[in-house]
């Protein structure tokens, strides 16, 4: 692929954007290699968990601006553009499985939106997160106007949004934006301790439980209580389940456990 690597390891997916000559910018090419892996990861089941990262020391910083300014003036083709984003940023956010962020440098604009589609954002003290866009005149994109309040709140989203401020990492944390800081030369060990653990854990409950608390800010209380007692059957039925619960018995180790920090 020309704009990305994309690797498998014992059942974990790397996919890293890879133009660090421009902070790994997401440009036409890159959209479209990015839609073709996570189909992939989505349609193969023997990858239980996809990393997301960025090549050079940066995570993406945003759209490509001359990009964008090829296609000053004809409406349609942004919005295609638009489009094409969606295919992926949607997947992402209902990838029936778990999906960490590993942001180093620079998550800009669309950088910052693609993290957010992310289950879990790990970073560096060298991360910054900034809703650029209002600098030159756009709205967030890559479902940022969906994901950022759901984390931070509506009120704190819209100053996010507005100032276009850059947020450091320890100021993520806080908000939640980051659930972890690790020194960049620990990093990839970590995520890989999280993407090992998290690749024990049963595929079946993960799908069902993602999908019901990406709902959760939908739905009232008697639709969410359907959607558990629906999906809680299912998990009881499932082989993952019926291990769990012979292992236990048995007094073996579980195959899935929260990594310590």
């Amino acid at each position: 692929m020309e704009t990305i690597d994309f690797t498998v390891e014992q059942g974990i997916a790397w996919l890293t954007l890879n133009r660090p000559e421009r902070k790994n910018a997401l440009n036409e090419t890159m959209s479209a290699e990015i839609t073709q892996v996570v189909a992939e990861v989505r349609d193969n089941p023997d990858i239980r968990v996809l990393v997301l990262r960025g090549a050079g020391g940066d995570f993406c910083s945003g759209g490509d601006i001359q990009g964008m300014k090829s296609m000053a003036g004809d409406l349609m083709a942004r919005r295609a553009r638009m489009k094409r984003i969606h295919v992926w940023v949607e997947q992402l956010i209902n990838l029936d499985k778990p999906v960490i962020a590993a942001v180093d440098g620079v998550a800009y604009g669309a950088g910052f939106g693609m993290a957010l589609a992310a289950d879990f954002v790990l970073a560096t003290p060298q991360a910054r997160f900034c809703m650029a866009f209002m600098k030159i005149g756009l709205i967030p994109d890559c479902a940022a106007l969906y994901t950022l309040p759901r984390v931070v709140g509506l009120q704190r989203a819209k100053e996010i949004m507005f100032s276009a401020r850059a947020v450091g990492a320890q100021e993520a944390l806080q908000l939640g934006i980051v659930l972890e800081i690790h020194e960049r030369e620990q990093m990839e060990q970590r995520v890989k301790v999280l993407a090992e653990s998290m690749r024990g854990a049963s595929s079946t409950a993960f799908s069902i439980a993602k999908r019901g608390l990406n709902g959760a800010t939908l739905n009232d209380l008697q639709t969410m209580l359907e959607i558990e007692a629906a999906g809680q059957t299912v998990a009881f039925a499932s082989s993952e389940h019926q291990e769990a619960i012979d292992r236990f018995l048995k007094k073996e180790p579980p195959l899935f456990s929260w990594p310590e920090g």
